[in-house]
């Protein structure tokens, strides 16, 4: 399974359309504080969205729900579902990503069998509550070379603030790929951001196709 090196975090299935129709074949839906059954009548919208286009869907912090509509793939915070009991309830096909600030959550991650890991956050982002400690590029670079020596393999995604001047030194720092939301989202025009994102991604050094 490849993961890919964009993850668009959309909250309405009008945000991932226009991203889908733009390239992103990789979407995580991200709500809060809303009823379940509300979660699931836009999840299903947006799942809608992503078949029509041939693209992933991620719920962000909902394996239950996950599993119920058949999205490709659940993201866990450090607050959720252990990733353990979440791959029981799902089973082995089923994506899992986890969210880390620091080395040793990584390699927990790993071991507990995550398919990729959302390390953050890059700088300071409003889209988020309860936000881990910054790591910046310094950061990201000590992680990465912390994990490296305890031999993980899994894909790392930069989130938290990503611009699009970012892209480079990120993959160049030795990232995966990246995880943005408003950097997309409240751009003036959306469906062109996105496209830059992209190329900066097939651009970057150490691109992985």
């Amino acid at each position: 399974m490849t993961i890919r090196t964009l993850h668009y975090i959309a909250t309405r299935p009008e945000q991932a359309e226009i991203a889908c129709r733009a390239g992103v074949d990789w979407v995580q839906l991200r709500l809060k504080n809303r009823t379940y059954a509300d979660w699931k009548t836009v999840a299903l919208e947006i799942l809608a969205v992503c078949r029509q286009y041939n693209a992933r869907l991620i719920i962000n912090d909902n394996p239950h729900l996950a599993g119920e509509i058949g999205a490709d793939g659940v993201h866990l915070g450090q607050e959720d579902m252990p990733v353990r009991e979440a791959r029981a309830l799902l089973g082995p096909g089923v994506i899992i990503g986890g969210t880390a600030n620091t080395a040793d959550t990584i390699v927990a991650h790993q071991r507990d069998g995550v398919d990729y890991v959302g390390l953050g956050p890059f700088r300071f982002t409003a889209t988020k509550e309860k936000l881990s400690p910054i790591l910046g590029l310094a950061g990201y670079r000590r992680v990465l070379l912390a994990v490296q020596q305890q031999a993980v393999t899994l894909p790392i995604i930069a989130i938290g603030g990503i611009t699009l001047a970012d892209v480079s030194e990120l993959i160049r720092a030795g990232l995966h790929g990246i995880a943005v939301s408003s950097a997309i989202t409240d751009a003036p025009d959306p469906a062109a951001q996105t496209r830059l994102f992209l190329s900066q991604l097939t651009l970057a050094p150490n691109h992985v196709h």
